[in-house]
């Protein structure tokens, strides 16, 4: 049997209890030393030096950190305030009984990371190439375990280290990810998860460089294209860098010489059949180029018909009056 349990076993026969307590650095623990039908024996409560806290309810021990809040027959219980990681340990409760018991409550002191620390190997990440972000929580007991996110979904990230200092343990995490163009803007969260730290968590926004996203579309007509007609169309093209070169050409010809180009626009007043063709919007920046094409086809213009004739016939009414002579 372990000592624990030889302890729980004696302390079932000899009614003295107590609990084993977790605490957060700084924060406040109870300890409490319970008697069951106690015949008036005195209870004290000893530190991990064995020095004694307090014997039925006066306190030897000069440490105003430890307060009593209960004393009876059946309870001896004490708040102990900032309690700090020098303060772990096994605490005492005896009973004055013969032969005296005793039974311990270990303290365990919980210390949050000091500082969340994240930093990213380049500032600026080309799309398909790989980012890497290291996150590391400072001087945390136990050792912190960190989670990643990118915007709502979880990653997975690599243990990277894990420095022991002390009763501390630093830890840094590492996150390797292949980068798109979505992801651009997009917060990387690196979190602490630790029993002592609550919301602790820190954000990088990825900024991913990316060649232009482009889309053609007609302003007018919004029907078939005939001869006659005027005819527009724009090319939307964004990138990071933003500053885009856009050209527009036709695939196996040249451009019509009629054609007007403003900017991302190319009109032509007066369509007819030669317009016809593949028309491609280049766009480009420092990281690449893409593009897109509309086909336009030219239909005949609408046959005009004239209006019919329409006639019309009067027919004369003839009124008849009979007359009698008599």
């Amino acid at each position: 049997q372990t000592e624990r349990e030889l302890l729980e076993n004696t302390v079932e026969e000899q009614n003295l209890v107590t609990d084993d307590v977790m605490v957060v650095e700084g924060e406040v623990a109870t300890i409490s030393c319970r008697v069951k039908n106690n015949d008036d024996s005195v209870i004290q409560l000893l530190n991990p030096n064995r020095q004694t806290i307090y014997f039925r309810d006066f306190r030897p021990l000069k440490d105003s950190r430890f307060q009593l809040v209960n004393f009876s027959n059946s309870e001896l219980r004490v708040l102990f305030s900032n309690v700090s990681l020098l303060d772990e340990g096994r605490y005492f409760c005896q009973l004055y009984t013969d032969p005296p018991q005793e039974v311990f409550s270990t303290i365990t002191v919980l210390v949050p990371p000091t500082s969340l620390l994240i930093d990213v190997r380049d500032e600026t990440v080309t799309e398909g190439e790989e980012a890497e972000l290291n996150c590391t929580a400072i001087g945390s007991k136990p050792a912190t375990k960190i989670r990643w996110f990118k915007g709502d979904k979880e990653l997975q990230g690599k243990k990277l280290s894990e420095v022991v200092e002390g009763k501390t343990v630093t830890v840094t995490s590492q996150l390797l990810m292949t980068v798109h163009s979505d992801d651009d803007g997009v917060p990387i969260t690196c979190m602490a998860d630790h029993p002592a730290a609550k919301d602790l968590q820190e954000q990088r926004p990825l900024n991913v460089l990316y060649k232009p996203k482009v889309k053609i579309s007609v302003n007018f007509p919004q029907g078939l294209t005939r001869e006659g007609e005027a005819f527009e169309m724009t090319c939307t093209a964004e990138g990071k860098p933003r500053n885009v070169a856009v050209h527009w050409l036709r695939l196996e010809d040249e451009l019509p010489a009629h054609i007007l180009l403003e900017g991302p626009n190319l009109l032509i007043n007066n369509l007819n059949k030669t317009d016809n063709g593949t028309y491609r919007c280049l766009a480009s920046n420092s990281v690449g180029e893409s593009y897109d094409d509309y086909t336009l086809r030219v239909y005949d213009p609408p046959t005009t018909i004239p209006p019919p004739t329409t006639t019309t016939t009067i027919i004369p009414t003839i009124t008849t009056t009979t007359t009698t002579i008599i």
